[in-house]
């Protein structure tokens, strides 16, 4: 008798599954799921008859982190992709690795519909599946009338993108068959190249033989929020009274330092007490930590560590939060110092880390009770457009924004922000460079 294994994929559907045929007990006859791993295998338990194109399925892995993976029609995870992907989870985002395996499904669902291999197809298929990603019609069906756009032209960028990458990957582990197809030439092999990042295996020149046309839409401006809107957030969540504080201190931490650091949502959520450098007499500051161990899947862009200092208004405030933690005794079967810095502790499980969903909530809890102050569509990411368009205007030189947002290279912080220093309007909202003033590091 085959036993559960160590990970769930579920869906949204109710399924029975055929005892015999599957060969689990029969207390999992029924289940919630629309996948199982069963005896090291995925079983797919959807409903009968049911029709499917290749997908991206959400799933737990073994330590109960949530990731993304490619099914098949069948059900079954492809292992060329899965094997792409698991290499995706431990050097990148969880949001790059659901965004490849988007563009990985649609192209699977492309190579079933022409009844092609992964690895032996053909430049017109693979146009087919330009075309599909645009219009969302299949190479096997017959074209009547111009099909409607299916997906933004940037959209398009980046599911193409992927299946590139994917092909890149197979090519350093010695399968360079398919990017022939894709690709002017082929690098020499390296079979270690690919073991650190995803851009370790160099094209060598090699071009893919079709480029997509970048889009030549301009880029929205980031949108951004004005100090006293900001002010009106942390007020909301939490407002001084004396020598303590009315409210919610922890979500008033959480969105001060995002507002005062520039770090991502993700980032700061990942935080825990021990990144918090404080009280030894220097520059307060926190270690931006890259980890893989939250149980949200919280994590770092790109995975390097960086070091933002942090004002003495900041440090007060995460003092005082840490007291709370105390006096809630969150200390009497954990280690704080090691502990998630936001964490449950007054709704959910006591003590469980603070998770990205809980978060939103807490958004339009505010947006409602600052009737009107607040734009309806702000989000957490809008504090880090708030931060770089602060620094920028008080005249922070665009390098040093760029380290303190943890961008990669200069040109990303140009794309996005480059403009603002141009907006006459924007620079009389408000004096950004008294509401910078007590920020560190800049």
């Amino acid at each position: 008798m085959q036993t559960l294994g160590t990970a769930i994929i579920w869906g949204s559907k109710q399924a029975v599954i055929d005892v015999a045929t599957v060969g689990v007990s029969p207390e999992l006859a029924t289940s919630s799921a629309d996948y199982l791993l069963v005896g090291g295998d995925f079983v797919h338990i959807g409903l009968p008859g049911e029709v499917r194109m290749a997908r991206t399925q959400r799933v737990l892995l073994p330590d109960g982190r949530p990731t993304y993976t490619v099914l098949a029609s069948n059900g079954l995870p492809p292992l060329p992709v899965e094997e792409f992907l698991e290499y995706l989870r431990r050097t990148s985002a969880p949001n790059t690795v659901r965004s490849y395996a988007q563009g990985l499904a649609c192209w699977w669902t492309v190579l079933e519909d022409t009844a092609a291999g992964w690895d032996d197809f053909t430049m017109p298929i693979y146009m087919g599946f330009i075309d599909f990603l645009r219009s969302g019609r299949l190479p096997s069906v017959a074209a009547i009338g111009q099909a409607p756009s299916s997906l933004a032209s940037s959209t398009v960028e980046v599911r193409s993108a992927a299946v590139l990458s994917f092909y890149r990957f197979q090519a350093a582990m010695g399968r360079d068959g398919p990017m022939r197809v894709l690709y002017s030439s082929v690098p020499a092999r390296r079979t270690g190249g690919y073991i650190r990042e995803l851009a370790g295996v160099a094209t060598g020149g090699a071009r893919p033989r079709y480029r997509m046309v970048k889009s030549r839409t301009r880029r929205h401006q980031a949108p951004t929020l004005t100090p006293p809107q900001v002010e009106t957030i942390l007020d909301i969540c939490a407002k001084p009274v004396g020598s303590g504080w009315r409210g919610n201190l922890r979500d008033r931490l959480y969105f001060a330092t995002l507002a005062e650091t520039g770090a991502r949502r993700g980032e700061v959520l990942a935080l825990k007490n021990c990144d918090w450098v404080i009280g030894r007499g220097d520059t307060p500051f926190i270690q931006i930590v890259p980890r893989d161990d939250h149980p949200g899947g919280m994590s770092v862009k790109g995975g390097r560590e960086r070091r933002i200092y942090i004002s003495d208004r900041l440090e007060r405030l995460y003092t005082d939060y840490v007291w709370e933690l105390l006096d809630a005794e969150l200390d009497s079967d954990r280690d704080l110092t090691r502990w998630w810095t936001f964490v449950n502790l007054h709704r959910g499980i006591r003590g469980a880390p603070w998770t990205e969903s809980s978060v939103y909530d807490t958004v339009s809890r505010i947006t409602r009770r600052a009737d009107g102050v607040l734009p309806a569509a702000w989000t957490p990411h809008w504090l880090r457009h708030t931060h770089a368009t602060a620094l920028l205007l008080a005249g922070v030189p665009p390098h040093v924004v760029m380290r303190r947002l943890g961008h990669q290279d200069i040109q990303t912080t140009l794309s996005t922000y480059g403009w603002v220093t141009e907006n006459a309007e924007l620079k009389m909202l408000a004096d950004w460079a008294a509401w910078t003033k007590g920020w560190r590091g800049v």
